[in-house]
């Protein structure tokens, strides 16, 4: 069994859609899909990283609020926590470095997308969240990677 290693994820919220990403082509876990964020470094809260993640992989301003849920996930190298949080886009345009597509979804659509194994758990998590409290339609719109 290897070290728990704890990663912060962002459920972003824009128009009752959820941001989604879809890793580039080289990169772990490559053209899945997966809430944005990453490794949370020793000294550093989950929204600390959440906030810097967000600012070096899509360069974007965010503010990281309460927390939505956990997943732990044991793959073949490697063994996570993801702990995901609540968070607000502040500004900027998204740059996609990692990335590359985005993609607005209603929690319904996010079940059907190809997620990394340990985002289905947060998913789902927010599917049930959000199934009796706000009406949602399957709209979805994707953008593009832009260098």
């Amino acid at each position: 069994m290897h070290k728990i290693i704890d990663v912060a994820a962002a459920v972003i919220r824009k128009n009752d859609l959820i941001l989604v990403a879809r890793r580039a082509r080289g990169e772990h876990l490559e053209h899945k899909w997966e809430f944005p964020g990453g490794k949370i470094e020793p000294e550093e809260t989950p929204q600390e990283c959440l906030q810097r993640e967000l600012k070096e992989e899509f360069s974007i301003i965010a503010k990281a609020g309460g927390f939505i849920g956990e997943s732990i996930f044991h793959y073949p190298d490697k063994s996570i926590r993801l702990l995901a949080h609540e968070v607000r886009w502040l500004g900027g345009d998204f740059i996609l470095q990692v990335h590359d597509k985005i993609a607005w979804v209603t929690p319904e659509a996010l079940l059907k997308k190809d997620l990394a194994a340990a985002d289905i758990p947060i998913a789902q998590i927010v599917y049930e969240k959000n199934r009796t409290t706000m009406p949602w339609s399957s709209t979805e719109i994707f953008c593009d990677s832009q260098h």
